[in-house]
């Protein structure tokens, strides 16, 4: 029996059980007297275990059954929930999710489960002590360390012939956490197509790290000079064992071998202190968490759809979309009114089902909030921090592609709420303030967006020390920091490559900073912001656009061309006196509402060819905004308000400056999109 065209669907449903095991494992937690939440929880990993089972997927089975036996005497009060009992199920619980994530990416779904397995087992037969097991890993990483101060010599990096730059890489790498190796990749006697397997070496490599430098040179190796071999130095933060393994996977493959390149030494980690087993306070179980686990357990009258039958009906409806504009313009051209009657009905109809299908699309934004509890359980005891999330408005929803993108974001700003905001249990109390923090993850529609809050009630910003930081690295000039506000210094914390972190660590980015966040929420067409208050917390509001297909804009005229400004980034259009246009700094600037605004001529950014019309002495001005930042965009005329399909420019017009996209008129033209965010400063 072929079990192949059932993998979607048990992909789908074990996301699914074990989305409902994680929310009511910290129900359970936080209540463990309440055997409801250890039923539901025996209930979905029977079905998971039954389910693997079937498919074949035996190590999973095998792993869900054991941790099945110790919730059953759990469910039946034969045994006491502890802190380090919770730790183990939620242990296997990550070990199961990552066979169900290996499966997705097209693995087997095999995994070492003999340690979860072991432990499982000792609960079962009350053999399990947690100082034990902290005894055995101390003696195990005692093992290792001593394997590694054995290798740890490696070879100097002088004997590599690196350069001053390739040395720098390096050492700013091993800084930040990195492994920094030498690779010697040996292939097989009868290899027929060196080059072609040695570029297989490098998509691998590259996909986990990055490769610094290679001998013989990359172009030599693309050329096949070289005999059998080749060498690369390498960075990553992947374990040798599991670069060495990824490699060898590939065929014609012989050998690898792995040298750490000796740099200069670090100083040994600060030694993490573990608190010791007790028994799981009793507290109120976490609405949200509890709307999620009955959520996540309770069926409903739905059908599951490819996403991609999905985009192929939205592509289809946008072709609809720009004959519907047609139609209109033709129909207004001939005057029939039975024809405009006709045309006006199918509009209204369209329309209708234009609201349907954006409507499929819409995901409640719980999808991706649902995993955070259980992220903030496991930093906070990292962190050896107090913390309460609170989740409001998870069904809020979102266009599926944007659901897909802002997982990432949000999860850089809890951790850095969380890492940064947060003050330690002892801090809090010296403050005054309760020893528990409180971190708020809100949603909420508001017009054609959906905004996402992340609100900590933690120490706030230390302006002095953001502004410190800035200067040291070059971003502020010193001569400008005592005229900065406070909001413009808070904006500061976006600034490409700025961090305050005085440790590198996994918990918030390692130093990465928030312009990568920034990034990837302006991509989305939407914005970030920040308010803070020192001692009293801080707060991260995100404006993100309900969907990315179909969105209203307004059409203007430049000369001879067309061009759509989304509705979303405009405040009003207005016409202005050529004499009311002022120079402020070498800049056109306008009076709007008492706001000095600079004016872009959209002819001179995109370079549009003078048809030699009259020009008469009023400027139609566009005025747009980002943040708290506004412009004026200059354009000839404005056409009107319409909605329009959103295109993509295709793979050969890539980072357009100031163009997003591109929309199909009712005439048959093509306008571009407008990207209003580039054009402010």
């Amino acid at each position: 029996m072929d079990m192949n065209q059932y993998l979607d669907m048990f992909i789908e449903e074990s996301k699914e059980h074990l989305q409902a095991i994680n929310a009511n494992l910290l129900l359970l937690e936080s209540d463990p007297g309440n055997i409801a939440h250890v039923k539901e929880i025996f209930r979905s990993a029977h079905t998971l275990k039954g389910m693997s089972a079937t498919m074949g997927f035996e190590d999973m089975a095998s792993l869900t059954h054991e941790a099945e036996n110790v919730l059953d005497l759990i469910r039946n009060q034969k045994l006491t929930i502890t802190s380090d009992i919770m730790d183990v199920i939620f242990q296997s619980v990550d070990l199961i999710e990552s066979m169900v994530i290996d499966i997705t990416e097209g693995g087997d779904g095999s995994a070492d489960v003999s340690g979860p397995v072991k432990k499982l087992r000792a609960i079962v037969s009350g053999d399990y002590s947690a100082e034990q097991e902290v005894a055995a890993a101390a003696t195990a990483v005692a093992e290792e360390e001593a394997v590694e101060a054995a290798q740890a010599e490696g070879t100097p990096a002088e004997d590599h012939d690196l350069d001053d730059y390739a040395l720098m890489v390096l050492k700013q790498s091993k800084e930040l956490g990195n492994n920094v190796m030498w690779i010697k990749v040996t292939l097989n006697e009868n290899c027929l197509l060196k080059a072609a397997r040695a570029y297989m070496v490098f998509d691998q490599l590259e996909s986990m790290g990055e490769v610094i430098k290679t001998k013989p040179s990359v172009e030599d190796i693309e050329n096949e000079c070289f005999e059998r071999s080749f060498e690369i130095a390498y960075v990553t933060m992947q374990s040798a064992e599991k670069v060495r393994s990824t490699i060898l996977n590939i065929s014609e493959i012989q050998d690898v071998a792995i040298d750490p390149i000796q740099l200069k030494k670090e100083a040994p980690p600060t030694p993490v202190v573990t608190e010791a087993a007790a028994p799981v306070e009793k507290k109120a179980p976490d609405n949200a968490q509890a709307a999620a686990a009955k959520k996540a357990t309770a069926g409903g009258k739905t059908i599951r759809v490819d996403i991609d039958r999905l985009d192929i009906l939205m592509n289809l409806f946008s072709e609809l979309v720009i004959d519907r504009g047609r139609l209109e313009q033709l129909a207004r051209e001939i005057g029939k009114s039975e024809l405009q009657e006709t045309v006006e009905h199918m509009s209204r109809i369209s329309g209708d089902l234009q609201n349907i299908i954006l409507t499929m699309r819409m995901v409640p934004v719980e999808q991706v909030f649902n995993r955070f509890p259980r992220m903030i359980r496991d930093l906070q005891k990292e962190l050896h921090k107090k913390v309460n999330l609170e989740i409001i408005g998870a069904e809020t929803e979102l266009d599926r592609t944007v659901i897909d993108e802002i997982g990432d974001p949000l999860n850089h700003l809890l951790r850095n709420s969380l890492d940064h905001g947060i003050e330690s249990p002892a801090d809090r109390k010296m403050a005054g303030k309760p020893e528990e923090g409180t971190i708020v993850l809100r949603a909420f529609h508001s017009g054609n967006h959906v905004f996402i809050e992340v609100k900590d009630d933690g120490a706030g910003i230390n302006k002095e020390k953001v502004l410190k930081k800035a200067i040291e690295r070059g971003i502020v000039n010193p001569a400008n920091a005592d005229s900065m506000s406070d909001k413009q210094i808070h904006e500061l914390l976006f600034a490409a490559g700025f961090s305050t972190a005085e440790v590198v660590s996994d918990i918030s980015g390692r130093g990465v900073g928030l312009d990568v966040v920034k990034s990837k929420i302006e991509s989305l067409g939407g914005s970030v912001g920040v308010e803070s208050v020192r001692g009293q917390g801080t707060t991260f509001l995100i404006q993100l656009p309900l969907t990315l297909s179909i969105i209203s804009a307004m059409l203007v005229q430049v000369k001879d061309e067309k061009y759509a400004v989304p509705l979303s980034s405009i405040i009003e259009t207005a016409v202005f006196k050529k004499d009311q246009i002022m120079m402020a700094h070498r800049q056109k600037v306008i009076d709007f509402r008492g706001r000095v605004v600079p004016l872009v001529s959209l002819q001179d950014i995109f370079q549009v060819p003078d048809n030699g019309a009259d020009k008469d002495d009023e400027v139609a001005v566009v005025i747009v905004r980002k943040g708290e930042k506004m412009a004026g965009l200059v354009v000839d005329s404005f056409i009107g308000q319409q909605e329009i399909v959103l295109k993509s420019l295709g793979k050969y017009l890539v980072n357009v400056f100031a163009i997003s996209g591109a929309t199909i008129l009712g005439d048959g033209q093509v306008a571009l999109i407008i990207d209003c965010n580039a054009l402010i400063k």
